[in-house]
């Protein structure tokens, strides 16, 4: 009797090690960022981006400098800008950010754009930079989402 006793606890512990055994779980989607050609605006180089993870798209654009300052040259001065960045699908708004910043030598990134998009879809996406004297000159990317 002792035996089928030891024999059913070790059973029964063997069903909760089976129990407790971990769940495998799908790898998450992979995520990928794909830009637009660069360009100038105010004097800046600017970008925009979408990073792309299973069917949700996120637009971002991106404001740097444009090269490093010339030997000798005065330092720049910051540099008040106005940041548009927008996003569509066949005409449907993904969104608009308009944001007002100060330049000081660091990029500065824009983001809020973005939602669920249908694989096949085609988004479209703005980003602009506008400054005293210095009109905006939109950069775009346009892509195809993949399935």
């Amino acid at each position: 009797m002792k035996f089928m006793t030891t024999a059913a606890a070790i059973g029964i512990a063997g069903l909760s090690v089976i129990a407790t055994a971990p769940v495998a779980t799908a790898d998450p989607a992979p995520t990928t960022v794909t830009c637009g050609p660069s360009g100038l605006q105010s004097g800046l180089s600017t970008k925009v981006c979408a990073e792309i993870t299973g069917d949700n798209v996120r637009l971002f654009g991106q404001v740097g400098l444009a090269g490093p300052p010339s030997p000798g040259s005065p330092p720049q001065q910051p540099q008040p800008l106005n940041l548009r960045l927008s996003g569509n699908v066949a005409g449907v708004s993904l969104g608009a950010v308009n944001q007002d910043a100060i330049f000081h030598y660091t990029t500065i990134k824009v983001s809020g754009v973005g939602g669920t998009v249908a694989c096949g879809s085609n988004v479209h996406g703005s980003f602009s930079v506008e400054s005293y004297q210095w009109p905006a000159r939109p950069v775009t990317l346009d892509l195809v989402i993949p399935c």
